[in-house]
């Protein structure tokens, strides 16, 4: 059967485009787009029977299908040709049993799903490979599209960089300068995109990008494109998949350009729609405490929203005061019985370096996760056997100075280490060495 998908408005108006078009907002309402599914043909397929599909395909080698995203293609985006999809088999990533870590903090059933463990280093990939592949797609079809753009904290622009250099079709990407770490800025020079450092922040930079893509020459690769959040949105799907197809209670999801957020509620209630599922989980968002506008709204039971300006956070990735989903992040808290929950810095650090300490490597996004958890857990909103699952959305390896700094205890005053382990010199001398394993080991 032949499915099919499109643009549509998120505000409710009954405008629709293809999505070879190049818009990203409703040409009636201005509101942002979404990507609209033929539910009815889709349900011609029992939901037995899609599972059964997508637990055949489920990291496969037969391409491109045995990507955690193409694996799910009828319920992402159809209408790419399978000649044109640019796949790097993103997906499949760890739903890791944090058994210690929830041991400590009094948790039966924590996991992690450990979206960092990706081609580039994070989720980011999941929706890339969506957009680049419908860029490829649109390019096959004689649209004249002279690059993709994005504006980026570091992870989007690896993702794009990396899946425009599979599919020979230049990136440019803008960067706040000296705001992401050196392991993210490499990322997108290797690949061979056109990379700008702007003297501003990451609004700053979404500004820019949003002039430079009036021309459709520049296709504009960030998540207001409603093609990244369909790629992101498997994330769910393939949560529900690792555990058989049952529900998690809880999945708490860092919050910046708030994308995953709706993302990932899309997923279950898509899911729920098709039958696969017959509830849905509470949504956590994490916020830093120095980019937190929708854990100010939430406070105000997001009667309004009210743009700021975002200080300086360890958390850099989520540094963003004007989230561009903001109303769809709302959207499906409000649908998810949704919590908002914000962390300090002393707060993501140590809660990291904690979850460090029994196996796992967290990027300091992660820890904003990790620390707004652990408040769920000692308010008693999160019980002890409820199954939880925390959203982590890169690889620690990207934020090397992150955990160095924590170790050394140089990450300013705020962060007081409480989980700190630095290397123990001694001479090469066989006495010396043994009577420090016998102090250190008692």
């Amino acid at each position: 059967m032949n499915y099919n998908a499109w643009f549509q408005c998120s505000e409710g108006c009954d405008e629709k485009y293809p999505l070879t078009e190049i818009i990203y907002q409703c040409q009636k309402c201005d509101g942002l787009l979404e990507v609209g599914h033929d539910i009815e043909k889709l349900q011609h397929r029992s939901a037995a029977a899609w599972m059964s599909l997508f637990d055949q395909r489920y990291m496969r080698t037969v391409y491109p299908y045995g990507s955690g995203v193409w694996g799910k293609k009828e319920w992402v985006c159809p209408n790419v040709d399978d000649a044109n999809i640019v796949s790097m088999y993103e997906g499949g990533t760890n739903l890791f049993w944090a058994e210690r870590f929830g041991k400590e903090l009094g948790l039966e059933n924590l996991w992690i799903k450990q979206c960092g463990n990706s081609h580039t280093g994070s989720f980011k990939d999941l929706g890339m490979t969506v957009l680049v592949s419908m860029v490829k797609q649109m390019i096959s079809e004689s649209v004249p599209i002279r690059a993709v753009a994005c504006a980026s904290t570091g992870d989007t622009s690896a993702a794009l960089a990396a899946y425009c250099a599979a599919a020979d079709i230049p990136a440019v990407v803008f960067l706040p300068r000296d705001k992401v770490s050196h392991a993210q800025l490499i990322q997108p020079i290797a690949n061979g995109a056109l990379t700008l450092a702007l003297d501003t922040d990451f609004d700053g930079c979404m500004r820019i990008v949003k002039q430079v893509t009036r021309t459709k020459e520049i296709y504009l690769a960030n998540s207001m494109n409603s093609l990244r959040i369909e790629g992101q949105k498997t994330v769910s799907i393939e949560i529900v998949q690792q555990f058989d197809w049952e529900i998690p209670d809880w999945v708490i999801i860092p919050g910046g350009n708030l994308g995953n957020v709706s993302a990932l509620g899309y997923g279950f209630l898509m899911m729920r729609e098709l039958g696969v599922i017959s509830k849905l989980p509470r949504i956590v968002c994490a916020q830093s405490q120095k980019a937190n506008p929708l854990y100010l709204s939430y406070l105000r039971e997001f009667e309004e929203f009210k743009p700021l300006q975002a200080q300086k956070t360890l958390a850099s990735a989520i540094q963003i005061g004007n989230p561009v989903s903001i109303w769809k992040a709302i959207g499906v808290l409000q649908q998810f019985d949704g919590i908002v929950g914000q962390a300090t810095e002393d707060e993501l650090a140590n809660a990291a370096a904690w979850a460090d300490r029994t196996g796992l490597f967290n990027c300091p996004h992660t820890g904003v996760a990790l620390a707004v958890l652990i408040k769920l857990v000692q308010r008693g909103l999160i019980r002890k056997d409820n199954h939880v699952v925390v959203i982590s959305t890169a690889n620690g390896l990207k934020f090397p100075e992150f955990k160095i700094n924590y170790h050394e205890d140089k990450l300013g005053r705020e962060v007081k280490p409480k989980h700190r382990n630095l290397p123990i010199e001694l001479p090469a001398d066989y006495d010396t060495v043994m009577r420090t394993l016998d102090k250190q080991l008692e």
